[in-house]
């Protein structure tokens, strides 16, 4: 596409580039945030890579306005700062730009934000007009991803779950107290959490297909991992939360945190892997191996952090093991443990090689904390 020749509308989405670094909306968020490796030049800035349960796909990342008038005191876009370009679109652009540019093959979905101008409740209305137009008027079917605005009223969070595969409304703090510091002007008791739990509730009376998502800041205001993973974990068994997303704290000029540090990524890295223990292994927050920081090891993974505590004298029996047990072993995950589970039905695993056929890949993770048949499995690891 000549995007010399192109309206002014699709113009202006160069200048969105920072959306694509401050919200991830795949299953590989740390690939699409700042940080991220390079990777070879897009169309436009905006356009993410996101890897989604459908595979991957090429995703626009637009805002309905860089303007805002709260002020949080991490972001780009906050009242005030002189170096943010301020666009905006109605409704009509926002979705015009979007079918041209899916039209010409450069995307296959959409994740549409925004600036908060003259409260929560119309920035939303835009937002749905945007959603509105593109499902009803351009016929498109494909993905779309809506964030909730603080503030939203609930029954624009219910349309919004109606014309979306996801939602989000970002926390951005682990409690009220930490939000408080990082951007002042939000409400966490009143203008976010009571949001999720409306999602939660339309999803459950109203069975609403449109899952839901949030957002943390990491590191700017003395959170730690202890707090944010127990309130991921609330969020997990208790919301229906499809995950939690970490952003590793980074300053921005012109912002009142311009002079912290950053935040390690490494960090980032240990929360999703504690996150996904919580989430998809059935493990507690009082299982992770916090440190007396409240925050988690970085040089290693948390899941081979309690095995080297907990199973190097007591390693698990393959052909015994309960589920959950077998989910303990670093390298072993649910697709494993159930195809372990299934093979015992026939036979007894007594060798390596069994394991690896069965998708065990990481067989020296693996091996120290396993036993085959009353045997350490890894007295086995010479033959590989």
């Amino acid at each position: 596409m000549n995007f010399r020749m192109v309206p002014d509308s699709i113009q202006k989405l160069s200048l969105l580039e920072d959306a694509t670094q401050f919200e991830p909306a795949g299953d590989q968020p740390m690939a699409e945030t700042a940080g991220a490796q390079p990777r070879p030049p897009k169309p436009l800035p905006c356009i993410a890579d996101v890897s989604t349960p459908s595979g991957p796909k090429p995703i626009l990342k637009a805002m309905m306005t860089t303007a805002c008038e709260r002020n949080c005191f991490y972001c780009p876009f906050r009242a005030g700062r002189n170096k943010t370009q301020r666009v905006s679109y109605t409704p009509d652009e926002m979705a015009k730009t979007y079918d041209t540019i899916q039209r010409a093959g450069l995307v296959e979905g959409l994740f549409l934000s925004s600036g908060i101008i003259k409260g929560g409740a119309q920035t939303q209305d835009k937002i749905l007009g945007t959603a509105e137009i593109l499902r009803k008027q351009y016929g498109y079917r494909g993905y779309i991803h809506l964030k909730i605005m603080p503030g939203a009223e609930y029954d624009q969070v219910r349309r919004a779950m109606q014309l979306a595969d996801r939602v989000s409304i970002n926390l951005e703090g682990a409690t009220a107290e930490r939000l408080a510091a990082l951007a002042p002007k939000k409400d966490y008791w009143n203008e976010l959490f009571p949001r999720l739990q409306w999602i939660s509730r339309l999803r459950r009376e109203e069975a609403l297909r449109a899952s839901v998502v949030t957002q943390f800041v990491v590191g700017a205001v003395g959170d730690t991992d202890l707090e944010l993973l127990h309130t991921s974990d609330h969020l997990y068994t208790q919301l229906g939360l499809r995950r939690a997303y970490f952003i590793a704290f980074n300053p921005v000029s012109q912002t009142p945190f311009e002079h912290l540090a950053s935040v390690s990524h490494q960090r980032t890295f240990r929360l999703y892997q504690a996150s996904f223990l919580l989430r998809d292994y059935g493990w507690s927050v009082e299982d992770l191996p916090f440190l007396s920081s409240a925050n988690l090891p970085l040089d290693v993974d948390p899941k081979l952090a309690w095995a080297q505590e907990n199973l190097r004298e007591a390693p698990v029996e393959v052909n015994r093991a309960e589920r959950s047990e077998l989910l303990r072993v670093p390298g072993i995950g649910p697709k494993t443990a159930d195809a372990i589970l299934r093979e015992r039905r026939h036979r007894h695993i007594r060798e390596m090689g069994h394991l690896r056929a069965l998708g065990l890949r990481d067989v020296q993770k693996a091996a120290p904390y396993m036993l085959l048949d009353g045997n350490l499995a890894q007295r086995q690891l010479s033959l590989f």
